[in-house]
């Protein structure tokens, strides 16, 4: 269609105005020639895929075509400078941490102690949570990844992802019961107000196991960019 405007820009004066339209007339049955063969192409083909993520080296899953391994997406590795420390050893966001401040501060309020177990985990770790469990604990790749995500393809690595606890009931850290807690009913009634949802509820169709603990934050454009091919599969 780009040849359309140099078409009339061509055009002749009226005296030779007769093969100039039929110029025109040929220049624009052409074009909706290729917009129907584009038509056909997208009705034929479907909406084009993203190019699948990389397989992790160690496995002999590949992903799927919605870039899925083992039931999970990939995700980047959150750069040191794209993050901040929200107690020693702990990092996320910092968009994802003022927010988690504020909810651990307004529960605390309500007398609901909510603590931080897990948040930024880089790739290696992942690898090592992943790999070396997995060979401790003589399980299938498929049997680890619902549990653990396989490096490259868990939330913590954005940054954006976060494992709570609460801090009355230790004994319940990273366990399904932990839904019995106060923490997990206030969380469940206020989460969503700081932007956190809860990642792998009961019967999740990722096929990842109930974790009522893991909760990522959705406040901002990146996170939703990065969570929305979940979001998306969850619907």
């Amino acid at each position: 269609m780009d040849d359309i405007p140099l078409a009339r820009r061509s055009q002749q004066p009226a005296a030779s105005g007769s093969r100039a339209g039929a110029r025109l007339r040929l220049v624009l049955l052409a074009g909706a020639l290729v917009l129907a063969g584009a038509g056909l192409v997208v009705y034929v083909y479907g909406p084009l895929r993203r190019s699948p993520a990389p397989p992790v080296a160690g496995l002999d899953a590949r992903p799927s075509g919605d870039g899925r391994l083992l039931g999970h997406f990939p995700y980047p590795e959150a750069r040191a400078d794209q993050l901040a420390t929200l107690a020693p050893g702990v990092q996320l966001r910092p968009e994802a941490a003022e927010s988690l401040r504020a909810l651990q501060r307004d529960a605390q309020a309500q007398g609901v102690r909510i603590e931080v177990l897990s948040a930024f985990r880089p790739v290696e770790l992942q690898r090592s949570l992943f790999f070396d469990v997995k060979s401790e604990r003589n399980q299938s790749a498929r049997t680890r990844a619902r549990v653990s995500a396989p490096p490259g393809y868990s939330e913590h690595s954005t940054g954006y992802a976060v494992d709570l606890g609460d801090a009355t009931r230790p004994d319940l850290h990273l366990n399904p019961a932990f839904d019995t807690t106060a923490a997990y009913r206030w969380l469940k009634a206020n989460a969503h107000r700081y932007h956190f949802q809860l990642s792998f509820p009961r019967n999740n169709p990722q096929g990842v196991n109930y974790e009522p603990w893991h909760w990522r934050y959705e406040g901002s454009t990146t996170a939703l960019r990065l969570f929305e091919p979940a979001q998306r599969f969850a619907r």
